[in-house]
């Protein structure tokens, strides 16, 4: 499968008219309060992108929308793709599933994230079904053509900093909106009303636009610890499915205000995998024992955020699994890639 620079698939766009249309028009606010899109060279085509779309991108062209990560999701990732037990690594099957092509069915010897014809997936482009879109990470066009990242930041992070991978490496992504008539201010209006952009930090403090990373890259994104332990409790306390965005954060928020519960804190129970499956079982307890009306933050009910009506079993002994395991947990994987970094 080749990646020609910035092309959409699935809406034939004139590229050519879009450039015509406008040429020569100011980017700034018109009469009507409109905001023509007036694209960069690189960023023409997305203009008249459709919400559905899917755009092949690079990395390196999309722009974060929240300041920070959890660095330990990120290690999980990174460990998963270089301590990996899989017999195809793992990192293929997520380039596909979040390309919108289901999981990886097959890889060469030598299979490289910068070449996808090295490696097959379950499904061609263009072969996409409406669940496995349903999987794909998220785009907003914003002013000027831009592309902002809507869902899959910490993704769109283990990618750049995987080995193969980096800024350049190309990803299938679907557009959710397009916003390129807003004038800056009311992109990040609406950014946030539909929670497709997270604009406080590490710290749960709020930023301004300005004050966003400009690439996906650990060394801009910082690390919000909370944000990273949540990651291990979903399928055990919470699920995503039917979640707003940024729910991971919203929860957060919620176990930054429960610090001083010696069953909650994270403070000494994020070093080995014993304490932190003790700390992500407390967690996911606590968020079923919450019941689905109970507001949690943002607004946002525990139910509306995900609160499973029981604890899972099941997962947490999937989670629990050592890294001597034929299939470690997540947890075993994380802690690994930490020792070996």
């Amino acid at each position: 499968m080749n990646h020609p620079v910035k092309r959409i698939i699935g809406s034939a766009l004139a590229i050519a008219a879009i450039v015509a249309g406008s040429a020569g028009v100011a980017a700034a606010d018109n009469d009507n309060g409109n905001f023509p899109c007036n694209p960069s060279g690189k960023d023409v085509a997305y203009c008249n992108a459709k919400v559905g779309d899917i755009v092949d991108v690079a990395i390196g062209d999309v722009a974060p929308t929240q300041p920070s990560v959890g660095y330990d999701e990120i290690d999980y990732k990174l460990g998963r793709y270089t301590l990996g037990k899989d017999a195809i690594n793992k990192k293929f099957d997520d380039w596909c599933a979040d390309s919108g092509l289901v999981a990886v069915a097959s890889a060469q010897p030598n299979a490289t994230l910068q070449d996808p014809s090295t490696f097959t997936c379950q499904l061609a482009p263009g072969a996409e079904t409406d669940a496995s879109r349903n999987d794909m990470k998220t785009v907003v066009v914003g002013p000027h053509g831009k592309l902002y990242m809507a869902d899959g930041h910490h993704a769109l992070t283990s990618f750049w900093e995987t080995a193969d991978g980096g800024p350049g490496m190309h990803i299938r992504l679907k557009v959710v909106g397009n916003l390129s008539n807003l004038n800056p201010s009311g992109f990040w209006d609406t950014m946030v009303q539909k929670n497709w952009a997270w604009l406080y930090d590490n710290n749960d403090q709020p930023i301004k636009p300005h004050q966003l990373p400009s690439t996906f890259s650990l060394k801009d994104m910082k690390n919000d610890q909370f944000r990273g332990m949540l990651y291990f409790a979903k399928d055990v306390g919470y699920a995503t499915d039917h979640a707003p965005g940024f729910d991971e954060f919203y929860w957060g928020r919620w176990l930054r205000a429960h610090q001083n519960d010696p069953n909650l804190t994270l403070a000494g129970h994020m070093g080995d995998l014993a304490s932190y499956l003790t700390l992500t079982k407390n967690v996911s307890q606590a968020m079923v024992a919450l019941g689905q009306n109970t507001q949690v933050s943002g607004g946002f009910t525990a139910g509306q955020l995900g609160a499973l009506p029981a604890f899972s079993d099941k997962e947490f002994a999937k989670l629990s699994k050592p890294y001597s395991d034929a299939k470690p947990g997540k947890l075993a994987y994380m802690l690994a890639y930490k020792a070996a970094h």
